[in-house]
């Protein structure tokens, strides 16, 4: 079960990592399963992604969602 902060929105696993968590269930918005932890990646979601970001390494699938956008080619 995963866990969003109420005041930045930030996600994770364990709310511990949080300022103001509270529990929310996730479902994926790309394959439909219910209930997946923060890190969870399907089929879908994966072939979605376009870009990754060149600080962290985050996967997006829009540019405007990282820092430092770089295209996956």
């Amino acid at each position: 079960m995963a866990h969003t902060c109420k005041s930045c929105g930030a996600i994770a696993d364990d709310p511990g990592h949080l300022c103001d968590p509270t529990t929310e269930v996730l479902s994926c918005d790309y394959c439909g399963a219910k209930d997946v932890g923060v890190n969870h990646v399907c089929k879908q979601k994966l072939t979605a992604m376009k870009y990754s970001c060149n600080s962290c390494g985050k996967m997006a699938p829009e540019e405007n969602r990282l820092c430092n956008p770089v295209e996956i080619k």
